[in-house]
This record gives C-alpha cells, structure tokens and sequence, in this order.
C-alpha cells in the first residue's frame, strides 16, 4: 500500500462511475442485449547514429522540430532522469535487463528484432547501457517523437523501446529494469531508487520529473463476483473459508479435455504453480479496488444450488473486507432477486463492512448517487449502471438499480464533477452474455458516456472477458468476465481479466491487464499472459479489432 486506501466522501448527488479526470493525454491517439437468464452457447531501418539515415516508419512523423506534447524539443540543461524500457501495449513481458538490450542490438535477443528510440536521446540512452551502435542498422530504430514511437510499436510489436520516464502514456507498455519496477503495486517507492536514468536535455530549466512513483496511486478492477451457488458450496459447504477465493496465486493449463463440459466445451487441465495469496496482494495494495457485486445479500437469504436466482450468505461479505475490497457495484440483472428488502439489506451489510457502492439505493435518485472515494487528495467518483434487467429499475419510490441512458449519465457525471470528482468511472452491467465483442447499441452508449465526461468506462456481464476501445483518447473495457464465480462449463467463463491501473492525481500513467483462471469454482489465479493467459488475451485482442488503435 503506497499511500493510502480509499477515503469515502459523503455526497448527495446522483451518480455514474468515473474515474480519470484527464484521459490518456499526450496526444498519442488518433483516434443484443441478453435476457436475464439465457442458456449458455455452444462454443461456437533506421541507422544506429543520430547523423545517419533514419527509418521512417508509417507511424513516424517528419522530423520537423516536434515542439509540443511529449516529445518536446529540450532546451534546459543535460539532467540525470529517469529512462524506462517499453514495448507494445499488447506484448506479454514484464521486465528487460542491460544484458537484453545489449542483445537486441547485437542481433541475439531471441524476443525483440530491433530496439527503437526517440533520436534526440539516443546517445546518451546507448551511452547509460553501456552500448555502441549496431553494425546493423536494422537493429537500432529512431524516431522524431514519442508519438510516433508508441505508433511504431503498435505496428511492430518485436521491438523494445527505451524513453523517458515523463513520455510513458497508456499507449505503450512499461517493463521493468531487473527487479525494479516504475509502475503499478509493485513499483519503487520513491525515483531515487530507479536505477536506470541518462544524461538527457531537460525539456525546461529547471526540471521537475512530471512522473514521480511516490505520488502515484493504483486502481485495480475484476469482474462479477458470486457468493452463492458453487462459491457458496466451496467456502462453506467445502469448508474452504470466507478467504478462500481471494487467496489465489498463480496457474497453468497443462492440457485441454475434449468436449469434456456437459455444454459441449473443450475444458482446461490445470495446476496450481504457486505464489498463494497473489491476487490478496494486488487487492490490498491497491489504493482502490472494485468489482461488480453478482448477487444481494439480505439478512433473510436463501443458498441456491442452481439456477439464475442469487442470494449470498452476508457473512460471506467477510472475505471482500478482508480481500481489501474498497468498492462494489450494485447495478446489475440479479440485485433484486431478493426483492426490495433484499435491496435495502446488501446495502446496510455492505455499509457495516466499510465497502461503497453504487447502482442500485431505496430509490432512483439514491441509485444514481456515486460512490465518492478519496485517494489522497484526488477523488474518485464511481457510477454505476444496469441495461439488462429494466423490471429491476429504481424509482422514485421503489428500490432498484439505475438504467444507464445517455441523457441520465450526462447529468450524472456533470454532478458528480461538481461535487468535486477528479476522476469519473461508469461501471455498465451491459452487453450479451458469453460474447466478447459489443453490438452497436452498447459502443453507442460506451462513447456516450466518454462523450459526458466520464473518463473511464469498466463494463461486465458477459461472463467472458470481452473488448477494449479507446475512444477520445479515453479506455472503455466491455467486459472484464468472471472474477470470483462458479461457471466452470467451458473456459471462456473460467478466465478473465483483473485491470492494474497506475494514475498519477487524475492522470492514467499506465494499464496493465493480468489474465486470471477460476480455481474450484472460486479462486481466480494469474496466468502468465505469455504462455497459458495467451487464450483469454487473444480473445480480447480479437474481440477489439478495430477498437483498439494499439
């Protein structure tokens, strides 16, 4: 934990989940709904010298000066600042070394083709790793601007990069330097502590690092979490614990048994390969950390052994608290299947736990009030929103969820601003289940709510871990799918995706997206995004064609 959990804040006012109060910045992007219980589907050359001659990749700009934005051209004093390793958004390592980079340019790196940099700090980044310019000079690419590099890699994603650490922006991936880390839960805790830096311009006189891990908070995200049916026969039945489903570490798929599921599906052998208790970590160091809530948990609840009707055990709520759980929303298909007690209940059980909510209150204008969080001095405010089960609907005088309309969340990020919000996030339960990609419909109303202010968009509800988009320069997640669940008839529904997400005040440094498997019908653990998280990976990836210009 880097500074501090979240602080609620009280707010009368309705609400939408938002998060980022700035988008991605920098300039670097160019920029049917299921019923509530359906069945599930069948599976259906650059030169190594600035003096040389300079590669221009597609992505690449003319070397015209480039005087704004990142790349800007230096004018201050050569500084000591910190430099970080990057690859595409979409590549599956985690860290880089000296001895790679040395082996990238030699031609021996068995992962990356050619290392790219920005031509202004070439040489002193070659001089700090102790490199001399290729013979080759398809080895060594050089770019006019940062810009032109996170387009770069996005289009040759067998190369690394080394910038400044002030250039990192969302549209690349961050690596880490041997053990240390710049970003994320695990990063350094203050820049002093990073050890790979150059003699580099500064941009202005003097400098101040625009980056600094010390200020930095994280946000961390999973999908629907179930406490009824196979979870609950798992921590209670099975005498597994309230804790059992967030002490996860980390899992490989060893093989596949063929239409070995009652539906038809292939399903996956797995191992647990160690690190327990990884997934609590992430959780608890976060400075926040949300999901969506799958089902009520009333004081009078009833334990389903199947079917599409849930309600949790509210004791079971224990094992969120503990996880370090800061938030859940509320706005979904299932809310009310304990009624209108069932409602007013979760939330009072919730509250005793010290968990915010949103998306579902005693009425409509309670189920529209965000929930309002405080991570030091920035506040978050979380809206959430169900396009599913409209007989769920709050009104004036009933309790229910919130319907997510464009006209309603436009008034609802525009008071959640002026109740002081830095960063808005709606959190949508939307979408149709065991389908990664959106309809029309749903992108229409993703951008709708970038289009209101928002700066954030986490969706679920499909059960299967689905697309991202980047609209205006903002991220939209369709679907992060299962997070704490019991469907383990194919596995689509197995996986998923947990978000670790790095800002800086209102600013999103850095995304990173950590595949997961579902364990014993409860436990998600990691997958390395390399080998067996590939699957899931590939499925969003896929499901984003052309949502996603990384």
């Amino acid at each position: 934990m880097r500074s501090v959990k979240r602080t609620p804040v009280a707010i009368g006012v309705v609400a939408v989940v938002v998060l980022l109060g700035v988008g991605f910045g920098n300039g670097l992007f160019a920029g049917a709904s299921s019923s509530q219980s359906p069945s599930p589907a069948a599976p259906s050359s650059a030169a190594a010298g600035a003096s040389g001659p300079v590669e221009q990749s597609p992505a690449a700009t003319p070397d015209d000066g480039d005087t704004a934005g990142p790349s800007a051209q230096p004018t201050g004093p050569v500084t000591r600042m910190a430099v970080v390793p990057v690859t595409t958004f979409r590549g599956t390592a985690t860290k880089t070394s000296i001895a790679e980079v040395k082996g990238v340019l030699a031609g021996t790196s068995g992962r990356y083709g050619a290392l790219e940099l920005v031509r202004r700090d070439a040489s002193a980044i070659l001089k700090a790793v102790g490199a001399s310019r290729p013979a080759d000079s398809e080895r060594l690419m050089l770019v006019s601007t940062t810009t032109a590099l996170a387009a770069d890699l996005a289009a040759h994603r067998d190369r690394l990069a080394i910038i400044r650490a002030d250039d990192v922006t969302p549209a690349v991936r961050a690596l880490a330097w041997g053990r240390h880390a710049l970003f994320g839960e695990d990063r350094v805790a203050k820049l002093s502590a990073w050890p790979f830096n150059a003699d580099l311009r500064a941009v202005k006189d003097p400098y101040k690092p625009a980056y600094d891990p010390a200020r930095a908070w994280t946000l961390v995200a999973g999908g629907d979490i179930l406490l009824d049916r196979g979870v609950a026969k798992t921590v209670k039945l099975d005498g597994r614990g309230v804790d059992f489903p967030f002490n996860g570490g980390t899992a490989a798929i060893t093989s596949r048994c063929k239409d070995c599921s009652a539906f038809g599906w292939d399903l996956p052998r797995t191992q647990r390969t160690g690190g327990s208790g990884a997934m609590r970590k992430l959780l608890r160091d976060a400075d926040l950390a949300i999901a969506n809530f799958e089902n009520p948990a009333p004081d009078n609840y009833r334990y389903h052994t199947s079917g599409t009707v849930f309600s949790a055990d509210p004791r079971l709520i224990e094992g969120l608290m503990n996880a370090g759980m800061d938030y859940v929303s509320l706005a979904n298909n299932h809310i009310r299947d304990a009624g209108a007690q069932g409602i007013l209940d979760t939330i009072r059980n919730l509250d005793d736990r010290g968990i915010a909510h949103s998306g579902a209150g005693k009425n409509l204008a309670a189920a529209r009030r965000p929930a309002m969080m405080k991570i030091g001095k920035v506040k978050v405010a979380i809206l959430g929103y169900d396009t599913i089960a409209r007989n769920y609907a709050a009104t004036a005088t009933r309790p229910g969820s919130a319907q997510l309309t464009a006209a309603g969340v436009k008034k609802d990020v525009k008071a959640a601003r002026r109740a002081g919000a830095d960063v808005v996030i709606v959190f949508p339960h939307w979408g149709t289940e065991y389908d990664p990609s959106p309809f029309a419909g749903q992108e229409r109303l993703a951008r709708a709510c970038i289009d209101a202010g928002a700066d954030m968009v986490i969706g679920n509800h499909a059960h299967w871990a689905g697309a991202m988009e980047v609209y205006k320069g903002k991220p939209i997640w369709y679907a992060l799918g299962n997070f704490v669940f019991d469907q383990t008839w194919s596995e689509p529904t197995m996986e998923g995706i947990t978000l670790e997400l790095t800002f800086q005040g209102s600013k999103l440094e850095q995304v990173r997206v950590r595949p997961h498997i579902i364990l014993d019908k409860a436990q998600p653990n990691f997958l390395d995004p390399a080998g067996s998280g590939r699957v899931v990976m590939g499925q969003v990836f896929g499901a984003s064609k052309g949502l996603l210009p990384w």
